[in-house]
């Protein structure tokens, strides 16, 4: 028997009853109950699982493009095969944290079916299909003296994911770190442990089909939250990125506490510009979809400035189709003036992220008006300007400091499913290495080749 490295569930007092998964001849067991000591420190088993995933990074970078790519598709047919498995664990996180008194965004985030979980295959199948980004060659030039200099993209190595009430994210992170040729350990939230532990038995399936290291895809198997502190310590060397994916309070501790590098963004404070020469039909549209189609997306709109230059036109309809649409408004006086049911914004509003059916709206002077509001309150995650001006257009995308910026689009597309990426891990809104969404070339870095014949230098 193989056993999955500790893969269980430590209680927080460090014994008690805990669940174990283990394989045999390539079969996963079923979870069950097992009792743990008091001797159980979560600080030896994460640095044991920081050692197995820093040699599985070794093995993964070696590994060839068909390898990998065969590892994904196996999980995908697992997760198929098991669809029925991972939603009875679903449901009962579903119902644990209902019990709880979790509400409905969240029970939102949290809930599977069969048609997300078939999505959720697809997604791997669709990761497989994508070419590989490493051993990519990304530069290659030659010196006066012969050497000749080849820059060519690797795996990062190691990455730690932290998230929280999303099962989804263990197969799609595990999916795409997998095909960049890294090493993952994946810590998931409490709520969703029983889901995330059979969605993590379909990727180990996939990697052992494909002969790579189990411990490639690592979960985190306790709720602890120190777990989560010694994986922002770095695991002895072992990390070398974290990548966050929750709400406001988990990406700034792990902002502020991580001792290795992070892909983040704090917030989406997400704006929609109608400038003076804006199409109404088409801000409508593009409003709609960005507040309205999914309110709890980092890329959700979540603050509208209208120009004065087209107030008098565009302001009343853009307000009553949002109110009509069972949006609540908060606006400055005048968007007060233009609907009655609006009510008033407070200062904290305009950098507010509402992640719900609420928008700020906000009448501006002109473009340069707009740029210093979205530079003053927003968060460098996506900014969006609608207009018919296209050199107005070209100045807000390049004046406007975010890690995306859009002309007359959705800012919903703020996604790396929709840049063509294969999904995402995240966001990020920081300016080293990875920024906007952490898709495959992402989680790449590179190395330099020098070959030479007999060069020295004098």
């Amino acid at each position: 028997m193989i056993g999955l490295a500790d893969q269980d569930i430590l209680p927080r007092a460090g014994h008690g009853r805990l669940l174990t998964e283990s394989i045999e001849d390539g079969r996963m067991e079923p979870l069950k109950l097992v009792e743990r000591s008091a001797d159980d420190d979560i600080a030896v088993l994460m640095a044991r699982i920081g050692r197995e995933a820093r040699a599985a990074a070794h093995d993964m970078s070696l590994s060839s493009t068909e390898t990998r790519n065969r590892a994904i598709k196996s999980a995908a047919s697992a997760i198929r095969a098991r669809a029925l498995d991972i939603l009875a664990a679903n449901t009962r996180d579903v119902a644990a944290a209902a019990a709880k008194g979790a509400t409905g965004a969240f029970l939102d985030r949290l809930r599977l079916d069969e048609k997300y979980i078939a999505a959720m295959a697809d997604g791997l199948d669709q990761i497989a299909a994508l070419p590989d980004p490493v051993g990519r060659s990304l530069a290659r030039f030659e010196r006066p003296n012969g050497l000749v200099i080849e820059r060519v993209s690797t795996p990062l190595g190691v990455i730690g994911v932290i998230y929280e009430s999303r099962p989804a994210v263990t197969a799609d992170a595990g999916a795409l770190c997998l095909k960049a040729g890294n090493a993952t350990i994946l810590r998931g939230g409490s709520e969703s442990l029983l889901s995330t532990a059979i969605i993590h038995e379909c990727l180990v399936a996939g990697l052992i089909e494909a002969g790579l290291p189990i411990a490639a895809i690592a979960r985190v198997p306790t709720p602890d939250r120190a777990a989560v502190g010694e994986m922002l310590g770095g695991l002895g060397g072992a990390i070398d990125v974290i990548v966050p994916r929750g709400g406001k309070d988990l990406v700034a501790r792990v902002q502020a506490e991580a001792r290795v590098p992070v892909f983040a963004h704090l917030e989406g404070i997400v704006h929609v510009y109608v400038h003076g020469q804006a199409d109404l039909a088409k801000a409508e549209r593009i409003l709609r979809n960005s507040k309205l189609r999914r309110t709890g997306v980092c890329g959700a709109a979540e603050t509208l400035l209208v120009d004065r230059g087209c107030a008098g036109t565009h302001l009343a309809p853009l307000v009553k189709m949002l109110l009509d649409a069972g949006c609540a408004v908060r606006g400055d006086a005048t968007a007060l003036a233009a609907d009655g049911r609006v009510t008033p914004a407070g200062d904290a509003d305009w950098s507010a992220e509402y992640l719900d059916a609420i928008i700020a709206v906000r009448v501006v002077e002109d473009l340069d008006d707009a740029i210093r509001h979205i530079e003053t309150f927003g968060s460098h995650h996506t900014d969006c300007i609608v207009t018919e001006d296209k050199a107005a257009a070209e100045r807000f995308l390049r004046e406007v400091d975010s890690a995306i910026v859009m002309h007359n689009s959705s800012t919903q597309f703020a996604d790396g499913g929709e840049f063509g990426f294969g999904g995402e891990i995240g966001i990020a809104t920081g300016r080293m290495h990875a920024r906007g969404p952490v898709g495959l070339e992402q989680l790449t870095s590179f190395k330099y080749k020098v070959r030479g014949d007999g060069q020295i230098r004098s």
